[in-house]
């Protein structure tokens, strides 16, 4: 019997009937050999990993742009800490860890750089929109090394449905969307709290005194929460005042930490201006774009993919680029 065939065997015997079975996978649109070794839903996770889409998130932003302190938060920790508090429910509820790995490591692949921010302003400019649920579809299926990754519709689904009111149809799915909730809300704080945007004592008392007065203790409560309420149920759920107090410290934020009028957003305008003019300039010059984007033009129109590259810049990068468009070089003349 092969490795994989043990494990999709173990699968059978240990997971939850909610669980989604690697074996019992609706497979790839493109089918391709079984591996000896990996379940379907691990070589994803391991297509995922080893992405270039996957190593530019360690260079785009969270909330913070272009911090220069070496512990904010990034896309890429975002997402290491989506998977940590994900896995951690999934092995609870006997659901499939290395699915639920693989759509947490991959629902943000198609953030663009500059956060929210750089989300907000393609989708503004583009006639198409923009969204970046959609777009980390787009990596998966479509941009990564010209073909996409070929990934399960598992992973695909869980991915595209991550957020807003959106519903994976799996379980392990619907885990990524509270988890990437119990990591954003509760990490943008411990960052809010290093750069003096805020102190622990700004975070309303109702709110403490429900999930817990620090980082860990807020992460640990909402983690055995929904566990505690969904063992063995054929749903995700939260007691009501857990959830209650989860919502409220996220429209804290909204008001105190994403609002324009938040320190964290000194630099937005400037990183609107970036995009919308690296934006602006590409659509008009679409022979400037890099030959390895060009044949993209051949399939999709010259807006979707001046999407896709601005998109899969890092902050860095995408500042690079500008300045190299942009601002005048010194002539090395002595």
């Amino acid at each position: 019997m092969l490795i994989r065939e043990v494990t999709e065997n173990i699968e059978k015997q240990i997971l939850s009937k909610y669980a989604t079975l690697a074996v019992n996978t609706k497979g790839r649109v493109n089918p391709q050999p079984l591996c000896d070794i990996r379940t379907e839903f691990q070589r994803d996770r391991d297509k995922i990993i080893h992405s270039k889409a996957f190593r530019r998130l360690k260079h785009k932003t969270q909330v913070f742009i272009t911090p220069m302190g070496d512990h904010y938060r990034t896309r890429l920790t975002h997402t290491l800490e989506v998977s940590q508090i994900a896995r951690t429910i999934a092995r609870a509820l006997r659901l499939n860890e290395d699915l639920t790995e693989a759509i947490a490591l991959a629902h943000d692949l198609g953030h663009t750089p500059f956060g929210h921010t750089g989300e907000a302003i393609l989708n503004e400019i583009s006639p198409k929109g923009f969204k970046h649920y959609k777009q980390s579809l787009r990596v998966l299926e479509v941009l990564e090394n010209g073909v996409g990754m070929n990934a399960t519709y598992e992973v695909r689904d869980g991915v595209v449905n991550h957020t807003g009111d959106h519903q994976a149809s799996t379980l392990e799915g619907k885990i990524i969307k509270f988890a990437d909730r119990f990591a954003y809300i509760n990490h943008d704080i411990d960052d809010s709290i290093r750069a003096g945007i805020l102190t622990n004592e700004d975070i309303p008392k109702e709110y403490r005194l429900v999930l817990g007065e620090r980082h860990s203790k807020r992460i640990n409560t909402l983690i055995n929460d929904i566990i505690e309420n969904s063992m063995d149920k054929p749903d995700l759920y939260m007691s009501e005042n857990v959830q209650n107090a989860m919502m409220g410290l996220r429209k804290f934020l909204f008001e105190n930490v994403y609002s324009e009028k938040s320190t964290a957003k000194t630099e937005e305008q400037k990183a609107r201006h970036v995009v919308s003019e690296l934006y602006n300039y590409f659509t008009k010059n679409k022979d400037s774009l890099p030959d390895d984007v060009k044949p993209f033009l051949e399939k999709y129109s010259v807006d979707e993919v001046v999407c896709d590259y601005i998109s899969g810049m890092s902050d860095r990068y995408a500042i690079h680029v500008f300045n190299n468009l942009f601002i005048p070089k010194a002539w090395n003349i002595y």
